[in-house]
């Protein structure tokens, strides 16, 4: 992208959610960007226009995202990228997931409860963000890194507007558990900064520049390394709920480049992201299951195809029980991916299922996940693709923030077994191992159609990512809708193998009432399941579109040639 490019931003209202999302609109060899926050997508845009590829823009959105969606992710945490590079036709796969410590246990959580786990600094994996942007930077960037910085430092010392969804997450109680937190986010009243204030984070900006002047160096090693080995050692459960993190295992750190996982699914490739992700391996399990039936939405029923959402559910309950059992971080345990993703051993489990009956148990459900993940991807102007699921685990991370540098620590060892599973037959393939990292759910996802790039997408949710990720393949390739109309549908999420499953509100009453008959245990969620960043290309015009997803501040850019 030539500086001096233009760039057309327009964002549109939509009153029931009271978020906003660009317009979408075709148009031939421009560059594209759907992120979950107008600002993040803003600094994505910014790198572009000054001669940056998409992994400089995913570089410039994810550092902003920590400033405008702190809640959801940032450099106290993880995330899995997926690079698609246009001239050798390759798709990369890089994990950046946290990390246990060397001196975590896999019984460090078994007397512990949830809460009081997740939010201590036991719950703090090694952060892999950085290190992972930095990792993509060397190999394809063309920006520095204090470039790549600066549209996050700007918005962190002049200050952003609160939106709707961030005044909302502002009101969980994990926002204010320590007492930096409660006054990082509160108003010089003492008040929650809510919907409209300006918010200036200082020790933030401080943070971002100390990282852009030396170097990822000071986070790893140096004086940021520090304050955040002291950090996590803050505890709301006893000297149990300390941290375990040292600075050796900082100065360790390093992501991880991985083969990715690739399906056929109506005659699209489906290339997502491997273990320690269990997202990719469970949508491509059901995706081979669902494939012998023909499926499709019902004409006029508009809220989904009871038979449809019937068979996908038990296709997901036969992913989920395999997720539980075998997945886990592919260094700490054997991992049978041939058989698991084996046409041979997907037919069978098709044959499991039937259009008019749910199964009986099939296996235990897991342990909780947390929701607040990230989604964003882009798509440049070479038609480079790079599609991130980025996180901190749950709403705010552990609620530890780095005193003096303004970021918030994750919570993602309790992605582990909370209590240890080896035994009796079970390889306990997510225990807590040391110097290994959590299973995730979360599934950036490309779709290629004879060899050409088509489709990039994922999205935030915990477990419910697999069920987002799926839905919108299936309404992408089954139901051939417009990204637009997908994002519209009601959407289901199916927790585990016993088929605990949340539905949106928007659901049919009457859908609903007809799952329910077959026996199926459904949940009408409090909030809305995942935000679906989109980005495509046409096969046969390669005209360009974003689609951003409104459960959230979703914001598409184009950058017109």
């Amino acid at each position: 992208m030539k500086p001096g490019w233009p760039l057309l931003r327009k964002w549109l209202g939509l009153g029931m959610l009271g978020m906003f999302v660009a317009q979408n609109i075709w148009a031939a060899g421009e560059a594209v960007i759907a992120a979950s926050q107008p600002l993040a997508a803003e600094a994505g845009a910014w790198a572009l226009e000054r001669g940056g590829d998409a992994v400089d823009a995913a570089a410039a959105i994810q550092f902003a995202l920590n400033v405008v969606e702190p809640q959801s992710s940032g450099i106290g945490g993880g995330a899995f990228f997926l690079v698609y590079r246009a001239a050798t036709h390759q798709v990369y796969a890089l994990d950046a997931r946290e990390v246990a410590p060397r001196a975590d246990t896999p019984d460090q959580f078994a007397h512990l409860g949830y809460l009081e786990a997740s939010t201590s600094g036991i719950a703090v994996g090694v952060p892999g963000t950085l290190a992972g942007v930095e990792a993509l930077r060397h190999r394809w960037g063309h920006l520095t890194l204090a470039q790549s910085l600066q549209p996050a430092i700007d918005y962190a010392q002049k200050g952003i507007i609160i939106t709707p969804y961030l005044a909302h997450s502002l009101q969980s109680s994990r926002a204010a558990l320590q007492p930096e937190a409660r006054t990082l986010t509160q108003d010089t009243q003492g008040q929650v900064l809510t919907l409209g204030q300006r918010w200036v984070q200082p020790e933030l900006a401080h943070a971002l520049r100390l990282i852009a002047r030396v170097g990822p160096k000071v986070f790893y090693e140096g004086e940021i390394a520090r304050a955040m080995v002291t950090a996590q050692r803050r505890t709301r459960a006893g000297l149990a709920g300390q941290g375990r993190m040292s600075l050796e295992d900082l100065a360790h750190y390093q992501p991880v480049w991985r083969r990715p996982l690739e399906g056929a699914y109506r005659g699209y490739r489906i290339v997502t992201m491997p273990p320690p992700s269990s997202g990719g391996v469970a949508v491509l399990q059901a995706l081979q299951t669902l494939a012998p039936f023909k499926l499709g939405m019902l004409p006029g029923l508009g809220a989904g195809d009871p038979d449809e959402i019937h068979l996908t559910i038990e296709a997901l309950r036969l992913a989920m029980a395999d997720r539980a059992r075998w997945l886990g971080d592919p260094a700490a345990t054997s991992i049978p991916l041939e058989h698991l993703l084996s046409p041979l051993y997907l037919t069978q489990q098709s044959q499991r299922l039937e259009r008019n009956k749910r199964m009986e148990e099939v296996l235990p459900g897991t342990w909780p996940e947390g929701t607040n993940t990230t989604q964003f991807t882009v798509v440049d102007h070479e038609g480079n693709v790079v599609s991130v699921t980025s996180t901190v685990e749950a709403p705010w991370g552990s609620g530890i923030l780095v005193p003096g540098y303004g970021f918030f620590l994750n919570s993602e060892l309790t992605d582990f077994n909370l209590k240890p599973q080896a035994g009796a037959g079970d390889p306990g393939a997510n225990d807590v191992r040391p110097q290994r990292r959590p299973r995730s759910s979360m599934a950036p996802t490309l779709v290629f159609k004879d060899n050409q790039w088509v489709a990039a997408y994922g999205s935030p949710g915990g477990v419910s990512i697999i069920s987002t990720v799926l839905e919108m393949t299936q309404d992408l390739l089954d139901d051939v809708l417009t990204p637009e109309a997908a994002l519209r549908l009601p959407r289901y999420a199916v927790m585990d193998a016993q088929g605990h499953t949340l539905v949106e509100k928007s659901l049919a009453p009457a859908v609903i009432d007809q799952l329910r008959a077959r026996g199926h245990d459904l949940t009408v969620s409090e909030i809305p399941l995942g935000s679906v960043q989109w980005v495509g290309e046409s096969p046969q015009t390669h005209e360009r579109q974003g689609a951003a997803d409104a459960r959230r501040d979703g914001t598409v850019i184009r950058l017109l040639p």
